[in-house]
């Protein structure tokens, strides 16, 4: 480790433990997840001229819809094993998909077990006050009229726009089957990458320009951190490019062919995002190298200074060593001016090739 990221990890004492974080994943490993000491579900039930939203108090009372012959969305806030298990099993998931739920740090992924369409993403969202990129794991299950989500924080997500929107009457998401509400749902998703990847981009301008005016070990601090949170960011974002690919080669028949085109918008905002995560990591890159580049700039201006410096004091120390050696016949040695003319000389000769200095271009007052 060299010795600029010991001053990152002295200005910024968590960082280290960022990196860990951001590093280990590790899927065979059981996930050690702190469960919440409650569960809250919601359930929308509705058609084009009707809607249900409740919040339920047990478990069980989601069974009460599963043959509904409405669009039922089941949303689950709150990940406990007991919960979980209590649903799929209810509503005939397999157990690899519990699995995929319970686990934590989950690649992004789709697959299609027991005639169910199931999906598993990361919504992301930015702390401003730690300029990090923080994830949360999302489980979607696409059913016959239903559709359920696994959420693991209660208390934000992306999907306040969808639920308003399903209290209008009349609107399109109200009219389609339960595969439009699976596609409106990682579409907002989706969309909120760019939402994060733009406050990302506004913290990467804010230090280039830091760069640019004054380079110093806080910065190389900050290139590092934000080089972290664009690994956050590509490892979120890249595979669900796969995901939404895989959702259109499939041939379910949960999935109509008139909502193909929709997850195709999909598929090109998130080409376009995992684009520009790439243009953010390229430059990050460029950060460094800027970064690398000053400081050197920096370090040869000093050196420069010092290099005429010590050739404007040479003339002084050879008149002066030439008058100090220890001999008896020396020009101007026992003259009364002899002082005044070596001092004339030791000033006037630097001052001389201090202007040719100028004059050449080589130093800058």
């Amino acid at each position: 480790m060299g010795l600029h990221n010991y001053f990152s990890y002295i200005l910024n004492p968590l960082e280290l433990l960022r990196t860990k974080k951001v590093l280990k994943v590790n899927p065979t490993v059981a996930a050690e997840r702190i469960e919440p000491e409650e569960t809250k579900i919601y359930v929308y039930d509705y058609d084009a001229n009707s809607i249900t939203v409740k919040q339920l108090s047990h478990t069980t009372d989601c069974f009460n819809y599963a043959d509904s012959p409405k669009t039922t969305w089941i949303n689950v806030d709150g990940i406990r094993k007991a919960d979980v298990e209590t649903i799929c099993n209810h509503y005939g998931i397999h157990y690899l998909i519990v699995e995929d739920i319970l686990s934590f740090g989950h690649r992004p992924k789709m697959d299609e077990i027991n005639g169910l369409v199931f999906c598993v993403l990361n919504m992301l969202y930015f702390n401003e006050k730690d300029s990090a990129v923080e994830t949360e794991q999302i489980s979607i299950i696409l059913g016959k009229n239903f559709v359920i989500s696994f959420q693991e924080d209660a208390t934000r997500d992306v999907f306040d726009p969808l639920r308003e929107r399903l209290k209008i009457n009349n609107i399109k998401v109200r009219q389609q089957r339960a595969d439009f509400l699976f596609y409106s749902l990682i579409d907002l998703i989706v969309d909120n990458y760019f939402l994060v990847m733009e406050k990302l981009g506004e913290k990467i301008e804010n230090l280039e320009e830091d760069i640019v005016r004054s380079p110093n070990t806080r910065s190389l601090a900050k290139i590092n951190m934000l080089r972290k949170e664009m690994i956050v960011l590509k490892r979120s974002i890249a595979p669900v490019r796969e995901l939404v690919n895989g959702i259109l080669r499939s041939d379910s028949e949960l999935l109509e062919e008139r909502t193909e085109k929709y997850f195709k918008d999909v598929y090109d905002h998130i080409v376009q995002a995992n684009d520009l995560a790439e243009n953010y990591r390229d430059m990050m890159m460029n950060l460094h190298d800027l970064y690398l580049s000053n400081v050197n700039l920096k370090m040869n201006e000093v050196m420069k200074v010092m290099a005429v410096v010590t050739c404007l004091l040479a003339p002084a120390t050879v008149i002066g060593g030439i008058f100090g050696m220890n001999f008896e016949t020396i020009p101007l040695l026992h003259n009364r001016w002899g002082f005044f003319i070596s001092v004339a000389l030791m000033l006037i000769v630097p001052l001389i090739m201090l202007s040719l200095f100028i004059r050449r271009g080589w130093f800058k007052i």
